[in-house]
């Protein structure tokens, strides 16, 4: 059964969804763009067996508190932050990280950071390599990094933000249409239309530009701490490609590599072969 909670850190409400037993081991799950706790609605169900499951909404996502960008600082070292501060507030000891596209950056900090506290890591689609960024997606944002114009900003709050991209991200390379619920892109379109809140995703999607320049560091981490991936990733993705995926295995020893036939979202269409990976990955990768 999947609980519903929210805490409080600094004066904003934080939404969190929880399953699973505590004394299991702790996987926390980081949502991407702009999406939220709800895309591991699924899988939380189908891990609550054997993990304690938790997955928070970002300030500005899902039902956290969702602040104007003049109120709140939307970087990624802040969301960091927040991830910190909410896995003290929380207790949390020891924990694994699955990170999904957003959930990348963020969470690759907090693990740099925290390494003692980070036990392994589940990568889907969450890029940590320049070979993960190619210029046949990230052109338009490239040029928003370099020129920060109205103009530019304009043209990224469409192409990024727009009905028809919403819901391409969750149907460009699946293999079943059928298999795609609607609910997640009308969600997001939904709260993106909140007041104030594409700005603030756009805020964020500048702030990406910041990221490259953090990846030597997070592949030292990587190097250094080992920590056990597996890599569960969409290889029709055309936003983060496989390409994106293989650097891992030339900094990781102990990775467990899977490519999966399926787009951005992967949860959406194979949500129940992830799950399994996962069991079997922390059975035989943690128990033995």
């Amino acid at each position: 059964m999947t609980l519903y909670r929210s805490t409080d850190l600094d004066g904003l409400k934080i939404f969190y969804r929880e399953a699973g037993d505590k004394r299991h081991p702790t996987l926390v799950l980081l949502h991407g763009f702009p999406a939220s706790s709800f895309m591991y609605r699924e899988l939380m169900e189908r891990l609550a067996d054997q993990f304690h499951v938790i997955a928070p909404d970002y300030p500005g996502f899902g039902y956290s508190d969702a602040p104007s960008s003049q109120a709140f600082s939307y970087t990624f070292d802040h969301l960091a932050d927040v991830i910190e501060k909410f896995t003290d507030q929380l207790g949390l000891e020891k924990y694994g990280l699955y990170m999904q596209d957003f959930g990348g950056p963020v969470g690759f900090r907090v693990a740099s950071r925290r390494p003692e506290k980070v036990s392994f890591l589940v990568v889907q689609n969450a890029n940590a390599y320049e070979e993960g960024l190619p210029d046949s997606f990230w052109a338009p944002v490239r040029a928003l990094w370099q020129d920060p114009s109205p103009g530019n900003f304009e043209k990224i709050r469409e192409a990024s933000m727009s009905p028809a991209t919403l819901e391409w991200n969750y149907t460009h390379g699946v293999k079943d249409l059928e298999r795609i619920s609607p609910d997640s892109w009308l969600m997001q379109r939904a709260l993106l239309d909140r007041p104030g809140n594409k700005d603030a995703m756009l805020a964020l999607l500048y702030d990406y530009r910041t990221n490259p320049a953090c990846y030597p560091q997070w592949q030292a981490y990587f190097r250094q701490s080992q920590p056990p991936t597996l890599i569960v990733w969409g290889k029709n993705d055309l936003i983060f490609p496989a390409a994106g995926a293989y650097p891992f295995q030339q900094d990781l020893k102990n990775i467990d590599f899977n490519l999966l036939d399926t787009g951005h979202f992967a949860l959406e269409e194979q949500g129940e072969i992830i799950a399994a990976h996962i069991k079997r990955f922390f059975k035989n990768t943690l128990t033995t």
